[in-house]
This record gives C-alpha cells, structure tokens and sequence, in this order.
C-alpha cells in the first residue's frame, strides 16, 4: 500500500487512507476553476508502519481506549505517555526518501489528518495539530511526527472517548501542502453560521495568515452575500497580522494605524470567493466551511469540511419557500424519534407533516399567506410567545410568502373556528373516559390472536379508531371550554380586580387529572414500601429490571411488589418522550421509577398523597370564594360574581381533561408496540433480523413488507441507525424555512431585572430553592423544596412535581403538560427559557417569578 499520495491521485472514497483533511483536497483539486496549493499527503499505512516499530504503543492504548472522559487527570497523563512514544518515533530511511523526494517546494504547511475528521457526522476541527511554514526535508519529517502524536492530545483523545471512537482504531494521516503566503486569508461558510440561512454566504477576512482569525487574535471583516449581492457587511479593526518568516515558523506583525480600518477585500473580491463558495459546495453536495487565502490576487482553497452543525431542510418536490413550525415544541418532545416513532405519530395525526433531523414539523406556509387563517392561526399559538415572535420575524420579511389564495377562508380546522362553551356537566368527561377504556380494552383483546401480515393490517385498520377517540369533538370542546374559561378569568380578574393570573390557583386539585394523580399515586406506592426497612435497603441497590421477582423474598416484598405491579398497570404505558411509540416505557423497565418511589419514600411522611390533594383543594376553595367576595363589593358586582362563578366551575370540571386523551393515545400505543416486539422477535428468530430493536429504524409500511417477505435490509438499518445517531445531537428550532434559517424567538419584554433569564410566566407566585438541572428523569436527586430545571417536561415527570417547589424549563408553553401540573401542584413556573440547563448551574440558588414570567440567579 502507498505510503504517499499526491493531491491528484487522491479523491473522497480514500478518507481511510489520507484522513479527512487529505480527502478534501484530493477532491478540491479535481474541481475546475478551484486554485488549491500542490502537495500530497503521509498516509495512514505509513503511521501504522512507524506505529508498529514501538511494541509498547499497543498496551497504551488499549489502556486508554477504557478511561473515563471525566476524569481528566488520568487522560492527561496516559495521553502524554502516548505522545512520547509516537513523537520520538524513527522514520525508516525509505519512508523519509519518499517523504521527503516528493516536491521541492521551499517552505510547507504540514496538517494532521485523521481519519475521523472532517466527516459529515463528525467535526474534528481543531482538534490535531497544524503547522505553518516548516522549512528544509529534516524540518517536515519532525513536524510529521508531531502531527502523528498529536492523534492523542488530551482534547482529541476526550473528544474520541465521549463520542464513542476507539483509540486503538483511529489513525493519522498528514498533509503536506506547499506553503502560500498570503496578503488576505480567512474562512468562508456557505451557510450563515449564526441563522444557518443556506442562500446567505458569509466571508470572513483578515490580514496575514489565517491562524490570527483561527485562533481569536483579531477580529474578522465579515461580509454576508446573497443571490450575488453583499447584504451586510461589519469592517474589523485588525491591530496584527500573523506572517511567515523566511527562516521557517511565523511571527506577529503590527498593522499601521492607517489600514487597521481598512478592508481586507474589496467588494469585488467577496462577491468572487463567494461565487468559488458555491462551486465547492455544489461539488459536495452539502454546505461547507472553506479556509482560503489571497496570494498575488489569486483565491487559494486550502481546507473545506461540512459544516455539521445546521439543522436539515425538510425536502420538498418544489422551489418555492416554505415556513415549519416544530411538532417537538407544542408536544413536550424535542428529541430526535427513530423512524417507527416518526411513522407512527403521523398515521396518529391528521395534519401532513414535513421531516428534519428526525424530527416533525407542520408546512404553515398557506396558512400564514391568507389574511383569515393567519389572523386565527396567530391567536392559537399565543401562548407560545417564542413561536409567535418567529412567525412575526418571518411575516415582516416582504415577499417571502406566496400571495394570499383566492379561497381566504381559514385552514385550520376546528382550530380556526369558535368552539361554543358547554355547562360544567362532570358526565360529559366521565362518558368520555368510559368510551376511552372501553375502546382500549377491545384493542387489547382483538390484537392477541394477531401475528406476521395481520397484525400489520389489524393496527392499520385501528387507526381510524384511535383517531376517533384521541380527536372525538366533545373531547375538543370539553378542554376548549376549560381553556375558554381559564382565558375569561384571567382577563376579567385583571381588568376587574387587577388580579394576574387568577385562574392559576383555581386550577389545583381538579378532578379527572391522570397525570397529576399519576405523581400522587406514586406517594401511595412510597407509603406501602416505606415501613419495610429490608425492601427500602434492597431497592437502594437496584440495577436491572428483574427486581420485582426478588421482593418476594423479604419482609414486606410482596407488599411492595404488588404495589408497583398495580402502578405499572395504570400507568406503565408513560415514559420520558412517550409521543415516540419505539421509546422504553415504564413497565418495560420499571427500575427507571425506582429513584423517584426512594425519594418519596425519604421526603414524604405517610398520607401525604392524600394532604397534598387536600391542601390544594382547600387553597382552590378559598381563592374561589377571595375572588367573589371581591366582586361583590364592585358595582353590579352579584351579576359578575354569578358570570365569574360558572367559569371557575368550567375550568374546574374540565381542565383536568385535558390530559386524558394523550394518555389514552400512549396506552394504546404501548398495546401496538407489544405485538410488534413480539413480531419482532419471531423475525429475529427466523434470521430475517439481527436485532428486536432494529424494527425502530424501519417505516411502518416497510416493516409490514418484512414481515410477509422475509426479507430485510441490513445497509439501510445500518444507515438509519448512523443517522439517528447525528440526528441526536442537533437542536431543533421552533421555526424553520425552506432557506434553513433556524428562528428561536426572542422575548419583548420590559421591567425584567437585569441579569434575570426571561421566559412564559405559565404558574403564578414566587419561590426561592436549590435549582437542580436534571437532563434525565432517571438521574434526578431530588429534595423537598428543590427547584426543577431541565429541557422539557412530559407526562413522565409528573411525579417529580410533588417534591420540588418550582419549574423552570427550555420548552413548553400556557397549555403544555408542564404548565398545567404545575398550576395544579400550586408550582411557580416558567418555561421556555432559553438555554437555561446551561445558564443555571446544578445547585445554584434561584427565584423563580411565576407570575412576570423570569429567573434570578441569587448569591
């Protein structure tokens, strides 16, 4: 095998043998109309050669390959062991013929390249060491070897270690490259790095070599250019410059006063790197980020990677322009679903919906072009300022939307028309759930005689049933109302007594609520186990779901058992991201429950289910009867007690609904994914599959075809499998357009203190604690008075709520799943908070301000 290759002979399918580095500029010099500076590249048989003359280097890594990420002291010191080793490495004397008889240029650039870098799911960037200006054949053999070592510094070691590379199967390559002195150099990014907007080209310049930028010590010209035109620009002062000394190596250089203003490029040269921007970009097929330089006014490209932080465009089989709004945002589920997820929540929902880095997203672009249904569009996601502000961002660009249709009558369904208010009547919701049970309980008895292609069609023909019950009209109009009413109180307290947030209070401890019991419940459970010291101290050790046949043995086992067993029965069909039917539930591993049972179990005293219920009831009660006693006192003050009166009836009858629906979903989907694991295995048992779990990466349609031919295919499930694993590590925006501009939102609001995090105030009052950022419900630790913080809530988390005494999350909205527990707990909330699992540290104390709607970081 060759041991070098130059930059011709070199194109992407050799990412093996040159690193990724080494492959882009194969590729860049086959493109015509592209300068690329010559060279060749050290591949990686020659670092495998080198490596294998040093016997000990295999024990070292083998060593490292099993260190925790975490624990940087041993990194540190097993990694500089390894850079030792590799930097005092002799090059055979044919190797360094080879090496070094390949050009006679003066001076180089010797980069590292390894194999893993610079790949579409993994960027490396920074990560190994680069060279500039090495001078002389004796100069480069040792800048080769320091490139080599530099495979395991402690940041690409970590890096490999928490992203799952082996240490022992990584290699490096190095690229050897004729050194350019440039006037100008920089970056290009062929999608706008800040709002991932894919028609916008952003050029970044600096004097000097590109390390000065690279590396932070000036700071750059930035010129935005669209359709050929340059539609921002911001001119840097740039107080250095970094050059090439004639010696070898580089120095800093000071920039006279005079040009430190100046442009490093003309108008004319951006709108011509730009156009060589797109070229690179159209050879590989997804946005890139380009290193060049300006030499003798020549454009030189000596780097171009994938960009692979944008979030994907959802295709489409036109050019127009599109707006989505994420499905994750308004369901509490923000993470990437495998594909049997993203099939099956849409055949549960009647909307078409757009995919983008496995996630959902609803096309609103006609709805938003006509007058009428942009009016009652607008209104529906009032409560998600965020979502509303990036849908104002968007409609305020002129031209963007197509122009309004003939028809402008509202899309929206029942969502764009009124929704008459019913009388509080407790039967309506009790037929309803009675309809629910009774339609769940037939699936569950039909679906057991069902197996291979039948199953399929027997899930299929269900779908209309399941739509029938989740999307039933007297269920809209049931929570319609209770939300009508919440509305009513709200604005009516305000206005008539200067009361915010009124109906906050008189939401809690409301009737027919399945996800707040659900956390009640769970204290019932802690009741029954705690006064068995022997179950308390083995569940402490609980590892793997086997469990609940071990209680047996012990004093009060079965007691417990049972307890959990009844629970799980009821509610063992929820987890964390339930909308994702291929997600683990709890009764499929009920040891995920057994940290928050233990928590109970330490920070509540018997009955405190019961007092907690009690308490809030009593609290709803007397607020109910402050806020009429209150309106008596007003002129014509018995007709708006009366009025106010029945509303707090309907929200109280009917709020707590409003869960039941979602949880009637996620039962019947725990009933489907039981036959289909079952299927699963039979075509495990058959060959057909590898893995039970390898159904996730498949389509509900083409699992169905596996399942009557017998034949699976492994690469594309290897594919998906790849690509859910990139996918995971995106974030989704709220508001996305067909240019992949990503827009958040942005909170305008004043009278906020300085330095609070701002987001919707969704549960009135203020509380001081302990935040505890929690990213997994399984991990939580939490003590009486703690003040929850993480991503998103869902059903899941329900029985957390009844140990903190706040909320604060990333995500979420005034009806979210959340927002309405909180309110019947009596929880401060706010939601919605960027970024606030990163700016509020784990143990930090905090205010939360339910009520305005902000977060104070306190000493």
């Amino acid at each position: 095998m060759a041991h070098v290759l130059g930059f011709q002979e070199i194109d992407q399918s050799q990412v093996a043998i040159v690193g990724g580095k080494g492959a882009h500029l194969g590729e860049l010099s086959r493109i015509d109309g592209v300068s690329v500076p010559a060279g060749y590249c050290v591949t990686t048989e020659a670092f495998r050669r080198a490596v294998s003359a040093v016997p000990s280097l295999a024990d070292l890594l083998t060593q490292l390959s099993h260190l925790d990420p975490n624990d940087r002291e041993a990194v540190g010191a097993l990694s500089a062991k390894v850079r030792e080793a590799v930097a005092a490495i002799a090059v055979p004397g044919d190797l360094a013929a080879e090496i070094t008889g390949r050009d006679e240029a003066v001076a180089y650039a010797v980069r590292s390249s390894a194999t893993a870098e610079d790949s579409p799911t993994a960027s490396f960037a920074g990560q190994h060491d680069t060279y500039l200006n090495v001078v002389g054949p004796e100069s480069v053999l040792d800048h080769i070897r320091l490139c080599w070592a530099s495979l395991f510094t402690d940041r690409a070691v970590t890096y490999r270690l928490r992203n799952g590379f082996d240490q022992r199967r990584v290699t490096m390559a190095v690229v050897v490259q004729r050194m350019v002195v440039p006037d100008v150099s920089g970056i290009l990014f062929t999608a706008d790095p800040v709002t991932s907007n894919r028609r916008i080209t952003s050029v970044e310049s600096s004097f000097g070599l590109g390390e000065a930028l690279v590396s932070g010590l000036v700071n750059a010209d930035i010129h935005k250019v669209r359709d050929g035109e340059i539609v921002d620009r911001t001119i840097a002062t740039k107080q250095l410059a970094i050059r090439a000394t004639p010696e070898g190596g580089t120095r800093q250089e000071a920039i006279s006063p005079e040009s430190q203003r100046q442009p490093a490029l003309t108008d004319a040269q951006v709108l011509r790197l730009a156009q060589v921007g797109r070229q690179i970009e159209a050879h590989f097929g997804r946005p890139q980020d380009i290193e060049w330089c300006l030499a003798d006014g020549e454009f030189q490209i000596v780097q171009s990677r994938p960009i692979t932080t944008l979030f994907p465009i959802p295709p489409t089989d036109d050019q127009d322009n599109h707006v989505y709004v994420s499905v994750g945002h308004q369901q509490m589920m923000t993470d990437a679903m495998k594909p049997l997820g993203l099939a099956f929540w849409q055949m549960t929902t009647p909307r078409p919906m757009a995919e983008a880095g496995s996630r959902l997203f609803v096309d609103v672009t006609q709805i938003l072009a006509a007058p009428a249904s942009r009016e009652a569009y607008l209104s529906i996601i009032e409560a998600d300022p965020l979502i509303k502000d990036a849908m104002q961002t968007v409609l305020d660009r002129d031209g963007f939307l197509p122009p309004p249709p003939e028809n402008n009558s509202p899309t929206l369904g029942s969502g764009g028309v009124s929704v008459p208010m019913i009388d509080p009547d407790p039967a309506i919701v009790d037929e309803l759930i009675a309809h629910s049970q009774a339609s769940l309980a037939a699936v569950k008895r039909d679906i057991r005689t069902k197996s291979g292609p039948d199953l399929f069609d027997f899930i299929l023909e269900d779908f209309p049933e399941l739509r029938r019950v989740l999307f039933d009209p007297r269920s809209h109009q049931v929570f319609m109302t209770a939300m009508d009413a919440a509305h009513w109180l709200n604005k009516q307290m305000r206005e008539w007594l200067g009361e915010d947030n009124a109906a906050d209070v008189l939401t809690q401890s409301v009737p027919h609520n399945i996800t707040s019991e659900m956390g009640l419940a769970l204290l019932d459970v802690a009741d029954v186990i705690r006064p068995f010291p022997e179950v308390v101290a083995f569940l402490r050790d609980v590892e793997d779901d086997g469990f609940l046949d071990s209680l047996t043995g012990l004093a009060g086992g079965s007691e417990a058992r049972d307890a959990i067993l009844d629970y799980l029965d009821k509610y063992g069909a929820r987890c964390v991201g339930e909308i994702d039917i291929t997600r683990t539930r709890w009764s499929e591993r009920p040891s995920s429950l057994v940290p928050v049972i233990l928590g109970n179990v330490d920070n509540f005293e018997p009955g405190a289910s019961r007092r907690r219920f009690e308490q809030g009831l009593q609290e709803a009660q007397q607020e109910e009867q402050r806020l009429l006693g209150l309106l008596r006192d007003l002129p014509d003050g018995e007709e708006k007690a009366a009025e106010t009166k029945l509303m707090i009836d309907r929200l109280r009858t009917f709020i707590g609904y409003r869960e039941y629906p979602k949880y009637g979903l996620v039962c019947r989907y725990l009933v489907y994914k039981q036959a289909l694991m079952a299927e699963a295995d039979r075509l495990v048992r058959d060959g057909v599959l590898h893995d039970r779990e390898d159904i996730f990466y498949l389509r509900f349609q083409e699992l169905h075809e596996i399942s009557r031919t017998g034949k699976a295919d492994e690469r594309l499930i290897r594919e998906r499998k790849e690509q859910f694993s990139v996918d995971q590590a995106l974030t989704p925006p709220r508001v996305l357009t067909s240019e992949g501009e990503a827009i958040n939102g942005t909170y305008r609001r004043d009278h906020v203190p300085d330095g609070a995090l701002v987001g919707l105030a969704v549960s009135t009052g203020t509380i001081e604690g302990r935040a505890r950022v929690v990213l997994d419900m399984t991990d939580a630790h939490l003590e009486a008075g703690d003040i929850l913080v993480t991503t998103f809530t869902d059903p899941s988390w329900s029985p957390l709520f009844v140990t903190i005494s706040g909320l604060v999350t990333e995500v979420g909205g005034m009806m979210t799943h959340g927002a309405v527990v909180a309110r019947e707990y009596g929880l401060p909330a706010v939601v919605a908070v960027a970024d606030a699992t990163r700016l509020i540290q784990d143990g930090q104390r905090i205010r939360v301000n339910g009520t305005s709607g902000y977060i104070e970081i306190l000493p």
